[in-house]
């Protein structure tokens, strides 16, 4: 693992520790562009690792201080989520798979940090759980399944029978960490992009069989 170090961070507030890691991608055009980026200082922004297509992996702020990658977000009702996580960008713009060689370095990636900050699998993210509506990465081509089966992600539940409702949904929703206070399609979209991206139309029996935490 090479370093660089981005001049965008500051200490963790009032004494959080890594609980959680999220998961963006650039949307950038190669890696190079989102590395000049992340360690500008006018951008004002950052994150703890990046990722490129071709599984170089660059740690550009130490997992000690907190990365300015998250934005405004909510997670299990908890918000500075900069304070409580480390930041993972993947070189990908958003449209595309993920590359095998980049996978594989994420999977390492993930694997120490877990191991190191005791961060279970419900803690790993994507910007898209803890931003509904605002952030859609890592998006629908991010393979999810197959983080959760080496277990460094939640697995999505099989799809149990019951009676759909909006009120159910969201109680499922809250119970698997979305909380942030959203418009109903908003939620769906989220959590969807998650646990169903393949999954369009009204809410069904599937968009309630998510993992609570």
């Amino acid at each position: 693992m090479d370093s660089l170090s981005s001049p965008n961070f500051g200490p963790r507030r009032n004494g959080l520790t890594p609980r959680l890691i999220v998961i963006h991608y650039t949307a950038m055009e190669n890696a190079e562009a989102a590395l000049t980026r992340l360690c500008d200082p006018q951008a004002e922004v950052s994150a703890h690792y990046l990722i490129s297509n071709h599984g170089r992996t660059l740690q550009l702020v130490a997992d000690e201080m907190r990365a300015w990658h998250a934005g405004a977000g909510e997670w299990a009702g908890q918000a500075d989520i900069n304070s409580r996580s480390i930041g993972i960008e993947l070189d990908n713009r958003g449209c595309h798979p993920f590359s095998e060689p980049q996978m594989g370095a994420l999977e390492t990636l993930l694997k120490r940090l877990m191991a190191r900050w005791d961060i279970p699998a419900a803690g790993v993210l994507g910007h898209s759980d803890i931003a509904p509506g605002r952030k859609s990465d890592p998006g629908p081509h991010f393979d999810w399944a197959r983080l959760a089966r080496q277990g460094l992600a939640l697995a999505t539940p099989a799809t149990a029978a019951q009676t759909v409702t909006e009120s159910g949904f969201r109680a499922a929703a809250r119970a698997a960490g979305f909380t942030a206070d959203v418009p109903f399609e908003t939620l769906l979209a989220a959590t969807r992009l998650r646990h169903g991206p393949w999954r369009r139309g009204p809410l069904c029996p599937a968009d309630l069989a998510l993992p609570p935490l």
